[in-house]
């Protein structure tokens, strides 16, 4: 049985009912929405696979929803659009802005199952393609011969064998999705899926939902507990995670089962969790931020990835790693890196940990500046850096969780608009290409209140 999910967006509900039934008989799960609010709403609730999205629509219409979407999304699924006005300069506009293919109406029935078996295919092929790059980039390797890295390969290799669950602390930049892969590769459930969820990149309002899956009139979206079935499931930044999702969180590890939200069937969890944050969970337990129940069920083996200044006798080989693959893959020039150049990596403080050495070798290459790199040329790269501020023009808190910073600029954004406009959320929702009823809700979560800019 497909499990793939469809949206189909019509403003005419014959067409939605006639699709939905045919792909229904497919087996695939589809929801339908009648216009362009519906269809963002729909979305986001239904995670859908591809999307089968009508171009001429009363309201907006198809080639501006899915621009917005491009503009606005860095995970787009397949979408095929649909016309009964079809041309070709209309063909082509969707396709240049993303779209995977154009269906004339009336619609073949033929024609529409094979469209949506090769848009379904191509995302399939995409998504493995990225998790494939993604495991060959460095470092999939945990390199270095200090003594650190040795106790760390160590203890990888003890713990991968048993199917305690792991937390692994460490600085930003120092490797603990590296350390999870390691601990997936050694176990036994090796052969089975990797799946990664970054806890601080998904909006608080639908993580549980990203965890646990949902299910509503019928519809069910999978999470990724059952998305990494057999497999592991890493949950990194755990301490980004709201204390309604931990209590949840914690029930499916006692009980080794969980229900999606909005369910009422108990799903057997069969995955090995490996958790990671860069905060002390600790002091987070100690501060209310953190259950104590579910820090004690994750910390049942902890590990800890030693920051980069801590180990300098591992830069050379780095080095080394990090060029090969540059080379190789990138097909960037080869530099030489003498001693004095070494030793000026061994020196710098390194707070990017083994991300930022990497991100300074891969632009001296690019600059190429001769065939060896000088101890100058580093302490210049290092050194003529912008600071955080410089780089976004964010002038917040740089040490607030994720969730906090953005909060923190979506409220300084917003105000300082909100007192431009003199308190009228029309006009401020031109300003924010928000619809008004988005932003009331950004406002409420927010605690914003309009009136007060009023002059």
């Amino acid at each position: 049985m497909n499990n793939s999910r469809i949206l189909i967006v019509d403003d005419e509900p014959e067409i939605c009912r006639l699709v939905q039934e045919i792909l229904e008989d497919e087996g695939y799960t589809v929801r339908t929405a009648e216009n362009a609010s519906v269809a963002r709403q729909t979305r986001e609730e239904f995670d859908p696979d591809l999307i089968l999205l009508d171009i001429w629509m009363p309201d907006t219409d198809g080639i501006t929803l899915l621009k917005e979407w491009v503009d606005s999304e860095t995970s787009l699924p397949a979408v095929v659009m649909m016309s009964g006005h079809g041309n070709v300069e209309t063909a082509v506009e969707a396709i240049r802005y993303g779209a995977y293919d154009f269906l004339e109406k009336p619609l073949s029935l033929a024609k529409l199952i094979v469209t949506v078996e090769r848009a379904l295919q191509a995302t399939e092929l995409r998504t493995e393609n990225i998790d494939l790059r993604r495991q060959l980039e460095p470092a999939t390797d945990l390199i270095g011969n200090s003594e650190a890295m040795q106790n760390l390969r160590e203890q990888i290799e003890r713990v991968a064998q048993s199917e305690s669950w792991v937390l692994i602390s460490g600085k930003p930049g120092s490797g603990k999705e590296v350390a999870a892969r390691q601990i997936h590769k050694l176990s036994p459930r090796a052969n089975a899926k990797f799946v990664v969820v970054n806890l601080a990149a998904i909006p608080a309002e639908n993580i549980a939902v990203q965890m646990f899956g949902a299910e509503k009139d019928g519809h069910v979206t999978t999470g990724s507990f059952e998305q990494a079935r057999g497999g592991t499931l890493f949950l990194d930044e755990i301490a980004d995670l709201d204390l309604e999702t931990q209590a949840k969180l914690a029930g499916a590890l006692e009980e080794h089962r969980f229900l999606r939200v909005g369910g009422s069937t108990p799903v057997d969890l069969n995955v090995r969790v490996i958790a990671a944050t860069n905060r002390q969970l600790d002091e987070e337990v100690r501060d209310k931020r953190f259950r104590e129940d579910l820090y004690y069920r994750l910390n049942v083996v902890p590990i800890n990835i030693p920051p980069l200044r801590q180990r300098p006798e591992d830069i050379a080989s780095l080095v080394e790693y990090f060029l090969r693959w540059l080379v190789d893959d990138e097909k960037l020039p080869y530099r030489k890196f003498g001693t004095q150049a070494l030793n000026t990596l061994r020196q710098h403080s390194w707070p990017g940990n083994v991300r930022e050495l990497k991100n300074l070798l891969q632009r001296l290459l690019i600059l190429n500046r001769g065939e060896e790199v000088g101890s100058s040329e580093i302490e210049q790269a290092i050194g003529r850096r912008l600071t955080a501020d410089e780089q976004t023009g964010y002038t917040g808190d740089w040490d607030l969780p994720l969730r906090e910073a953005r909060d923190q600029f979506e409220r300084s954004y917003l105000e300082y608009h909100l007192k431009k406009v003199a308190g009228n959320v029309s006009e401020l929702a031109n300003v924010a290409g928000m619809e008004r009823t988005h932003l009331y809700r950004k406002l409420k979560t927010l605690n914003i209140n309009p009136k007060l800019s009023r002059g």
